[in-house]
């Protein structure tokens, strides 16, 4: 049977859930976006327009929940893949949004240039680890207006094939958005049957839906655009002060904004998505390396899982700046726990520092520890071919299964994780060759797949349209 592990049971899971609709119906969450709250209001939600606080009778919020589709798929440019929800598969997302990046010939921290977020891009395109694209680092047009957001969008489905996972601020720029999606993939009908796009809403602890992300994701409706809500609650911070209560306060965030984006496009696809994390309560800081995030990312997977919904978590988080002893242990923690829960998207490869630091090696080796931490969760799987009873009793005592053809097929099978990474060989193999490092060797292979691997580009009559469409916006 799969290793597995999870940390509510049904009936804690249900308590939450309890609390939940008495959190949201008394209480309430504050709702910025004027739309938001008029769509609230129709739905029979109890809105004070005075203190924007919208308050979810338990009717709404069960409502809402029936109403979000427990299966559907993430598509991308790429005409091979698609990538199915809430049906046993795994992938992973590249962590984001990295505001400075390790230079890897200095050693040196430095700010993030295009060239740096083509190359991270190039990588995780590389990868079919990855199934989904977060920008790993900043990308110097993406934030300057709408002839930068339609020159990064360029960018992104040039050099990404799979499914693309974004978010804007601004509403005005959902027309534009949407235009490059219109071009890229021929047509609003083409972009609702592939879902090359999701967006990402992040409401803000404690109990705030905010104006622009969720005003943008307004602005997109029509288009069957997948949303991930994705609140980032900090214990004892912007959360309460226990794992139990962050727990709930993410859930009445999420399931809060769940009931705004079903009662705006009914059946809208929805991912529950989570970050569930910790203060250092020595500094405040963000605990980014904290065991307990793990935790609590596999509590949220639960609470998805007792919905129905597909989840996206969070794990292999680090304090360290820089690849090495601290970053390992951390993120193989983090990493192993959360894929232990088996969620459907796990955010996690790439980043050092909490999340501030952008390291190609470093992306390397986490992809390196979560194809461990998914061979872990394979378990030991009881299959009739598996028992080998027969062979260990033609063999016998003292004999050897090296030569037997139930050897080699199993290790073309998948009862060996045949790892290429890391040292494999002699000592004296290993300091002929220079003692390298593991690092090193994630540098070694960096290289080698900037050096080969072909993003998936655009023809040409897709390039012109898009180019014609950066003329427009840079006049608009």
């Amino acid at each position: 049977m799969h290793a597995e592990v999870h940390v509510l049971t049904a009936d804690e899971a249900a308590q939450v859930h309890e609390r939940t609709l008495k959190v949201l119906s008394e209480r309430g969450m504050r709702v910025d976006p004027d739309e938001g709250r008029r769509v609230l209001a129709a739905a029979g939600a109890q809105v004070d327009e005075a203190t924007r606080i919208v308050r979810f009778p338990p009717a709404l919020v069960e409502e809402a929940v029936h109403l979000a589709p427990r299966q559907f798929a993430l598509g991308g440019r790429r005409d091979d893949f698609s990538f199915p929800l809430n049906a046993g598969r795994f992938t992973l997302l590249a962590d984001g949004g990295a505001t400075t990046v390790l230079d890897r010939k200095t050693g040196e921290r430095r700010a993030p240039t295009r060239e740096d977020w083509l190359e991270a891009t190039r990588i995780i395109d590389h990868f079919d680890d990855v199934g989904l694209y977060w920008s790993l680092c900043e990308h110097p047009l993406a934030d300057q207006g709408p002839q930068g957001l339609v020159a990064y969008m360029t960018d992104v489905f040039a050099t990404f094939g799979k499914h693309v996972q974004e978010s804007f601020g601004d509403p005005a720029l959902a027309p534009w958005v949407l235009e490059v999606c219109d071009i890229v993939f021929g047509g609003r009908e083409e972009v609702r049957r592939r879902h090359p796009l999701s967006f990402l809403i992040t409401p803000t602890s404690p109990l705030i839906i905010e104006a622009g992300f969720t005003g943008t994701w307004l602005a997109m409706r029509g288009w069957d655009i997948p949303v991930a809500v994705m609140p980032m609650p900090l214990m004892g911070a912007t959360a309460p002060g226990s794992r139990l209560g962050t727990l709930l306060a993410a859930n009445c965030e999420t399931i809060g904004t769940l009931c705004l984006v079903q009662a705006a496009a009914p059946g809208t696809p929805f991912i529950y998505a989570p970050v569930l994390a910790t203060m250092d309560p020595r500094t405040g800081r963000y605990g980014a390396g904290a065991i307990e995030q793990g935790a609590l990312s596999l509590a949220a997977i639960d609470m998805a899982r007792f919905y129905g919904l597909p989840v996206e978590a969070s794990g292999s988080s680090t304090d360290a700046f820089e690849p090495g002893a601290q970053a390992a242990y951390e993120k193989a923690a983090l990493g192993l726990m959360v894929t232990l829960g088996w969620p459907d998207v796990l955010v996690g490869p790439g980043l050092l520092g909490g999340a501030i630091m952008l390291s190609l090696e470093q992306l390397v080796i986490d992809i390196e520890i979560f194809r461990r931490a998914r061979q872990a969760r394979s378990g030991v799987p009881v299959i009739a071919g598996l028992w080998l009873d027969d062979v260990l009793t033609r063999v016998g005592a003292g004999g050897s299964f090296i030569g037997e053809p139930s050897t080699r097929h199993n290790v073309r099978a998948g009862e060996w994780l045949l790892s290429d990474f890391g040292n494999r060989d002699s000592f004296e193999a290993w300091r002929a060759a220079g003692r390298p490092t593991v690092v090193d060797e994630a540098r070694v292979q960096v290289e080698q797949i900037l050096a080969t691997h072909e993003p998936p580009g655009l023809d040409d009559g897709t390039a012109r349209a898009l180019k014609e469409l950066e003329r427009r916006a840079a006049e608009s």
